[in-house]
């Protein structure tokens, strides 16, 4: 399968986002009625989750081939508190394990009238790729593709910086780790670039920064003081124990004293800089707990964003695709 990030296959042919594939070439207008639309969805702790009926009568199934908490659990309280049937599908619990292929579990959910597909895999181009193949009045969410993309966090992570510290154009936004394994960091970059934002600097050792085509204007930082100087956003990444192999580090705390973000580092920052993490994370390790913990941590933020982004991106889809009409035969339609 070559790799389609479904830039071009995402809209529908009024122009509308009838699947949500990927940031990359969504325009500044739309990703801010997104935020807009998510902010409306917001709030308070202890005060009843937002709730409307944009999704009454549709099914949303949750196809996850990879393990996940946050997105997974996110999406389906998304769906729910839009009034949707949500059907949650792991790879354990599937017949993929058993040799049916995606596509044909995905004909057999959409033959049971799923509408939407909010799909997470391994695979680069699988979501542009089951796009290509659903019913016209189908949709599909990538809610995490290989290190490529996770358009939803980019989203959430953008609201959470907008809610905190108000217009980004101005802000210096530092992504500390292994970016160039991480899908986090790549629809960061998609989501503040199109918004515009005035700095923007990926950190961490060189084996583990992406290719040179990629990140373009991004500055790039070997150094962590380098990285977090002035910064007025410091994001975190997850570090998985072979990549430090990789990057030909020893050990855990080692890496956390070159690249970790700790109270100590903060202070390379400008003062009360905003400290985020996409988690799960390593304690000890990429971020340390007093940071993860402190006043200026922003990740529980992020995590109840995660909803109402999803919930937002959840009903612009749908209200996109309600004018589409659904086929009047039960067999596969390919394309």
């Amino acid at each position: 399968m070559t790799t389609d990030t479904g830039r071009e296959r995402q809209r529908d042919a009024a122009g509308q986002l009838r699947h949500l594939l990927t940031l990359e070439g969504l325009t500044r207008e739309e990703i801010v009625r997104l935020l807009d639309q998510a902010q409306g969805y917001v709030r308070r702790p202890g005060e009843l989750p937002a709730r409307d009926a944009s999704l009454a009568g549709r099914t949303v199934a949750n196809l996850f081939f990879e393990p996940s908490t946050r997105t997974r659990v996110s999406f389906e309280l998304a769906a729910g508190r839009l009034g949707a049937d949500v059907v949650n599908l792991e790879m354990l619990s599937s017949s993929r394990i058993k040799g049916e292929s995606v596509l044909d579990t995905i004909y057999t959910l959409q033959a049971m009238a799923v509408d939407v597909f909010v799909l997470r895999d391994a695979e680069p181009g699988l979501p542009a790729y089951i796009a290509r193949h659903v019913a016209p009045h189908v949709s599909v969410l990538n809610a995490g593709e290989a290190h490529l993309s996770h358009p939803t966090q980019g989203l959430l992570d953008a609201l959470t910086i907008r809610q905190r510290l108000g217009d980004t154009a101005q802000l210096t936004v530092a992504v500390v780790g292994d970016v160039r394994h991480s899908r986090v960091a790549r629809s960061a970059w998609q989501a503040l670039a199109t918004l515009g934002v005035g700095e923007f600097r990926i950190v961490g050792p060189p084996e583990l920064m992406p290719d040179d085509g990629e990140f373009r204007g991004a500055r790039r930082c070997p150094i962590l003081a380098q990285g977090l100087e002035g910064a007025d956003v410091v994001m975190a990444l997850r570090i998985q124990r072979e990549r430090m192999a990789e990057a030909r580090i020893p050990d855990a705390h080692t890496y956390c004293r070159e690249f970790g973000i700790t109270t100590e580092s903060l202070k390379l920052a400008r003062p009360g800089a905003l400290v985020m993490h996409p988690g799960p994370m390593n304690r000890g390790v990429e971020i340390s707990g007093e940071a993860a913990d402190g006043p200026q941590s922003a990740i529980q933020q992020q995590v109840a964003n995660g909803v109402a982004v999803r919930m937002a991106v959840l009903a612009t889809i749908v209200r996109h695709s309600q004018a589409q009409t659904p086929p009047a035969t039960t067999g596969r339609t390919v394309g």
